[in-house]
């Protein structure tokens, strides 16, 4: 890359920096009735979430920065939408929602590094959108019993379950056919 393209790469970085700056400091100015402090705080995760993109993918080429710039854009826009009331879920309810955001946070840094979607991701993030779906339905009290009362008579599945997703994964992770070696 030369010099001249990477100076003007920064600056369109830097800029763009400023202007969620901006825009997060006239929404805090026009907010009235919601608080401000909240705002902020959701608007902080996606600003950390958009630098740790950029990081990774201008940088450092890494999947990790990635998985967490993936996790903190969803939680900032979960909290903002949450605050400004568009999502009637205050956090106290929707805590499970951090494994479905960790769950979707693995796809992308898998499409990254393989540029396809790939076993060794997807069935990860499967089994935490699945963990975070099925603790929604406790924590909005869809079903009619207590998360104890569960664990203590259908605690085997689980075991079942975290058996399988393991099978699955050694299954996906072995060798090809074209991969071993005579």
């Amino acid at each position: 890359m030369s010099r001249i393209h990477r100076i003007a790469s920064q600056l369109v970085f830097l800029s763009g920096l400023l202007l969620m700056m901006l825009g997060i400091a006239f929404l805090l100015a026009s907010m009235t009735g919601i608080s401000r402090f909240s705002i902020l705080w959701s608007c902080m995760f996606v600003i950390i979430g958009a630098v740790c993109a950029v990081f990774s993918i201008n940088f450092n080429k890494r999947s990790i920065y990635l998985f967490i710039s993936s996790f903190f854009i969803l939680m900032g826009l979960f909290l903002f939408f949450s605050t400004m009331g568009i999502i009637p879920i205050t956090l106290s309810q929707g805590w499970p929602l951090l494994s479905v955001f960790a769950g979707l946070a693995l796809l992308p840094p898998g499409w990254r590094h393989y540029r396809a979607i790939r076993v060794r991701y997807l069935i990860p993030s499967l089994a935490f959108v699945s963990l975070g779906c099925f603790l929604l339905a406790f924590s909005f009290k869809a079903i009619p019993f207590s998360f104890r009362r569960f664990m203590v008579n259908w605690w085997p599945l689980l075991v079942a379950l975290a058996g399988i997703i393991l099978t699955l994964l050694s299954i996906s992770s072995g060798p090809r056919d074209g991969d071993r070696r005579q």
